[in-house]
């Protein structure tokens, strides 16, 4: 029966993942399977990969054939070396101890490199973050000193308005006052030029 090792796809649209099984070739995609050896998300950055590294070899080694993407996973995780190696010693050009110290070198080098990775990301989002958060301090300050900014005109505004009329209603004073002042004058001198002739028939009486 050929077997062949490839993805099957789970989750909602927009958000597929996948699970990495042992089936039959001729099973359909998202039907039976024989095993289930691993999962793969490519949502999160790098991506999520859950792998049985020894079922994965063990597949690998008597026969069964890795789809595109799933052999690209299994190069990733070490498993298409480990069986490269493994098919070295059994040739005779070195070791099964060898072989698995060339092993660990790579693993170290490979988990030196993916947390590196890791770190960079985290790096560049928080670059990122602070990036967004000084643009939108700028905005809201622009913001604030355009709000303030107009509260200043209309202030501004309203100060003019208020001395542009003062000088009005001091004029309408002077208008109401004026003839008063005037009648007050006109009484005095009717009063100077009555006091003279009320003297005189005061004389003539006696």
């Amino acid at each position: 029966m050929p077997v062949k090792i490839r993805l099957q796809r789970h989750g909602r649209k927009g958000y597929a993942y996948y699970h990495i099984v042992i089936a039959d070739s001729k099973a359909p995609r998202d039907g039976k399977f024989i095993e289930r050896i691993g999962s793969y998300n490519p949502n999160t950055n790098p991506a999520t990969i859950d792998l049985k590294f020894e079922r994965a070899l063990y597949w690998l080694t008597t026969g069964a054939q890795p789809t595109d993407t799933t052999r690209t996973i299994l190069s990733n995780e070490g498993v298409l070396l480990k069986k490269h190696l493994l098919e070295g010693a059994k040739k005779g050009a070195f070791d099964v101890e060898e072989a698995d110290k060339r092993f660990e070198a790579w693993k170290t080098s490979k988990e030196s490199s993916v947390t590196k990775t890791k770190e960079q990301l985290a790096a560049e989002k928080q670059a990122a973050t602070k990036v967004r958060l000084k643009a939108e301090a700028d905005v809201n300050k622009a913001k604030a000193a355009e709000l303030a900014k107009k509260k200043a005109e209309a202030i501004t505004a309203t100060v003019e308005v208020i001395a542009e009329e003062a000088p009005v209603e001091t004029a309408e004073e002077v208008v109401v006052e004026a003839p008063a002042a005037k009648a007050t004058e006109e009484t005095t001198e009717e009063v100077v030029v009555e006091t003279p002739a009320a003297k005189a028939t005061e004389e003539a009486a006696e």
